[in-house]
């Protein structure tokens, strides 16, 4: 049977760890990750003089371009067993300008139940809330088997490889037999999936000419829209959506769009066409020469990157002077929501809560693909976000206080000694 005597005593040290909590939260805002450029050296020293010295942690820097610094924070239980990762991204969105802020994006300022700070959503409130369980489970080692690892990594806001996917890579502990992730979210709604995604651009040619003589030339920009207007077709495409991911969008809707916006949950069941970045000739009397834009296309579970690719060669070959590239792609992933890691996550959640959290695929991505993509299941249960990305970006402290006890909860109930 479970071991509810230190599962209790691990509850009483997390009621007096909520200030260490807030306290620690408040250095990682203050330490700053902007990416770009993409440092996280001087995160990383904040949270190395956070985790050192405590007994049972080990610690290890991870390089693997310079200025990006990843950190790997283990701890092992009583003897063999599971081993669970806690999983955070270091760097930030940048601050942006700095006088359309209320408060230093960089203080950590409290005010009327909140936290304010550049990150503090995403993701440097996720990470106090694993760290804070590192310390805990490294403090209660004896009543558990097996290893929590914590890893922490750079380059997840840019979705490169200099991060997770390299520590996934190169370091064999990183991996594990499940994984918590405290990217933003909310602990109300977990998600265990993602959809997918193509980057592609589009590049048209034209022929230059004076604006008051268009029979002359051949306008790039034309020839672009067309293009677009072509691309925005992958909207309608059917989606074969998997039988319980569709059952999954669908209870949770009234749960998930309340936090993350009504259209969500049609969202999460199509193909979405965002153009992003768009350019194109020289001056208004001028027929435009050349002209490109970058779109993100997100790809919903029941699809594959080859079937919207197969697609989008289809609609663009034909047309003349346009040309395109598919810069980067990533699957459809999910974890079955009966998975046991999202059900201890999810009773850890009531329990704390005292609600019934929705569990739910994920519009963003985040690095909780990457395990996936390693055949590591996960879950996503993080910060409600608010203001993420702008000025005053903000979390209230209960939310920072509840995950920071489930992850603890969760960790404890997944890699806990059985007693007789």
């Amino acid at each position: 049977m479970k071991n509810q005597f230190a599962r209790t005593q691990l509850i009483d040290k997390l009621g007096k760890s909520e200030n260490q909590l807030i306290k620690n939260c408040i250095k990682l805002i203050g330490a700053k990750s902007e990416n770009p450029p993409g440092n996280t050296k001087a995160l990383v020293s904040v949270i190395t003089e956070i985790l050192q010295g405590i007994d049972g942690i080990e610690l290890e820097c991870v390089i693997a371009k310079d200025p990006i610094v990843n950190l790997v924070a283990r701890v092992k239980g009583n003897g063999p067993g599971r081993r669970l990762i806690l999983n955070g991204h270091l760097d930030t969105y940048p601050i942006g300008d700095v006088s359309l802020w209320s408060v230093d994006p960089l203080a950590g300022i409290q005010r009327d139940g909140r936290l304010y700070g550049r990150g503090v959503s995403d993701m440097k409130g996720g990470i106090a809330a694993s760290i804070n369980a590192l310390i805990l489970m490294a403090d209660c080692r004896d009543d558990w088997s097996g290893e929590l690892v914590l890893t922490l990594a750079g380059d997840e806001e840019t979705m490169g490889k200099l991060g997770t996917y390299h520590l996934l890579e190169t370091i064999p502990h990183a991996s594990g037999d499940a994984m918590i992730c405290g990217d933003a979210g909310s602990p109300r709604v977990l998600r265990f999936g993602e959809k997918g995604f193509i980057w592609l651009e589009v590049t048209a040619t034209g022929k230059a000419a004076h604006g008051a003589h268009v029979h002359l030339g051949s306008s790039a920009i034309e020839h672009l829209n067309i293009a677009l207007e072509e691309l925005f077709s992958l909207r309608d495409i059917a989606v074969p959506t998997p039988p319980e991911i569709a059952v999954a969008i669908q209870s949770s809707k009234s749960v998930s769009e309340v936090l993350s916006g009504k259209g969500e949950s049609k969202v999460l069941d199509s193909v979405t066409v965002n153009v992003g970045l768009i350019e194109g000739g020289q001056a208004p009397n001028l027929v435009a020469d050349s002209a490109k834009c970058s779109l993100d296309i997100r790809i919903p579970a029941g699809l594959k990157v080859a079937d919207i690719e197969a697609k989008i060669e289809s609609l663009l070959c034909p047309l003349i002077n346009i040309e395109f590239d598919i810069q980067r792609r990533y699957e459809p992933n999910w974890t079955s929501p009966k998975h046991e890691i999202i059900q201890l996550t999810a009773a850890s959640c009531q329990e704390v809560l005292n609600e019934e959290p929705a569990i739910n695929m994920r519009v963003g991505a985040s690095d909780a693909r990457l395990y996936r993509m390693f055949d590591v299941p996960t879950v996503v249960c993080g910060l409600t976000p608010h203001n993420m990305g702008g000025p005053d970006e903000y979390v209230d402290l209960a939310d920072l206080i509840a995950v920071g006890k489930i992850h603890t909860l969760t960790a404890f109930d997944y890699l806990q000694k059985q007693i007789p």
